[in-house]
Order: structure tokens, then C-alpha cells, then sequence
């Protein structure tokens, strides 16, 4: 009898477009037996994949979009960027080292406000995902989908995710705090200048730890679809996933 390798191997032999749809029986083997399935094709599993990332969209929003959603989390708390954690020493002599403590709770307060907003964005990119090999997504590890949608799609979500990370950042006050650490410095002799980029640094710190983080749990919520059954909550999802 052929075992689940040699299943894998062979399908992985085989162009995707001789198997547009394939042999339920080879579905159970590469999915560890799970019955019911039918046979798939390519553009379905596709659509499984993206059912799969859309519902870690919500569940990445609804983590991170909350009060303390980044801050209270050490999993995907932001950190201070290091030219800021490496003043530490300048400002502690004069008393205005609290203002990094301030700092980095709102620029956390900031990526909590700009995640819901940004929702759009997420879905948008889901939607606009091409998949081109979607089985060998299917039966990769735990957060492939998510490791797929990160890889194509990073660079574009950033662009789009900047400009309401800076709203968020002015409104919680995080860009200001940044201005008011650089003043301070300014009186310390030999203290390092963070220059004239520092609040652009700080937006682009706070956009790239915000997607980290958003990421994160997208990949949880696949790991979940994958494990757990009863998160697969919609017919192409147990089409695809399994019953």
C-alpha cells in the first residue's frame, strides 16, 4: 500500500495542471485520512485558502484592535526602536527617561487604533491573492497560507498602512513624545541626535511590527482551521480543510 510520503512525493511530481481535480482517495492520503472530502479542484482549494485567511483577518483585528491589543500582549508588543532604547542612558541623569516608557505606550496605542481601520486592507488583499499553487499550500505546514499572503502582499500593505499609522500615532500623541525626546537630547552633552527623519522612523517601526503582528494572528487562526474542526464554519471551508 502506498504511504502518506509516497502519496506526497507523488503528487508533488505531478504539474498542477494534470491534476485539476484530483482522486479523492489521494486527498484523504495527503491530508492524513480525512474522509468526505470529494474531489477538489485547484480553484477551490484556492478559495478554502483565502476563506481561511479572511477569517484570520477578523481574528487578527479583533486581538490586536483593542485597548492593550499590542501593549498587554508580549507576543506582539512593539518595542522602542533601538536608537530610541539606546538613549536610555542620556535621558535617565536628567529625569526624562519616562518620556521612552510614554513613548512606547502610545506608539502600541497607535498600531491598536490604526489595525481596525485598516481592515479593508487586509481583505483587500486577500481578495486580490493570487494562489498558483494552492494544493502544495494545503498540505504545507500549519501557516503556509499565511506565510504566502505575508510574502506577496507585505510590501503593498505597508504603503497603504502608513498613512493611518500616522494619524493613529498623531492622535495618540506618540509623535509628539518623539520630538519631545529629541529636544531633551539636545541638551545632553554627547548625546546622540536622532535627526530630522525620527517621527518618519517611528511611523515606519510602528507599520512594520503592526503587519508583524496582525500576521501573527492570521497564522494562529489557520493553525486553528487546520487543528479544529469546529472553526472550519463554512461549507468551502470543510470542503476544503475537511468536516
Amino acid at each position: 500500500m502506498m504511504d502518506r510520503r509516497h502519496l506526497l512525493l507523488g503528487l508533488a511530481a505531478t504539474p498542477l495542471v494534470a491534476c485539476e481535480t484530483l482522486d479523492p482517495a489521494v486527498i484523504d492520503g495527503i491530508l492524513g485520512g480525512q474522509g468526505g472530502l470529494g474531489a477538489l479542484t485547484a480553484g477551490e482549494v484556492a478559495l478554502g485558502l483565502k476563506a481561511a485567511l479572511d477569517n484570520g483577518v477578523g481574528n487578527a483585528l479583533a486581538n490586536v484592535g483593542v485597548l492593550d491589543g499590542f501593549l498587554g500582549n508580549d507576543i506582539v508588543r512593539i518595542p522602542l526602536p533601538k536608537v530610541l532604547q539606546d538613549v536610555q542612558s542620556f535621558l535617565a541623569p536628567i529625569g526624562a527617561d519616562r518620556l521612552l516608557v510614554d513613548l512606547q505606550t502610545q506608539l502600541n496605542r497607535g498600531a491598536e487604533k490604526a489595525a481596525p481601520v485598516a481592515k479593508d486592507i487586509f481583505l483587500g488583499a486577500v481578495r486580490d491573492l493570487t494562489i498558483t499553487d494552492a494544493f502544495d499550500i494545503l498540505r504545507g505546514p500549519d501557516t503556509a497560507a499565511t506565510e504566502y499572503l505575508r510574502g506577496r502582499t507585505t510590501d503593498r500593505l505597508a504603503q497603504l498602512f502608513a498613512p493611518i499609522m500616522e494619524n493613529a500615532l498623531n492622535q495618540t500623541g506618540a509623535l509628539r513624545l518623539v520630538d519631545d525626546v529629541s529636544s531633551q537630547l539636545k541638551s545632553v552633552p554627547f548625546a546622540p541626535n536622532l535627526g530630522s527623519d525620527a517621527r518618519t522612523d517611528l511611523i515606519d517601526h510602528g507599520v512594520k511590527y503592526g503587519l508583524s503582528g496582525v500576521f501573527h494572528y492570521i497564522g494562529e487562526e489557520e493553525k486553528a482551521i487546520r487543528a479544529d474542526p469546529a472553526k472550519r464554519t463554512s461549507d468551502i471551508l470543510r470542503r476544503v480543510f475537511g468536516a
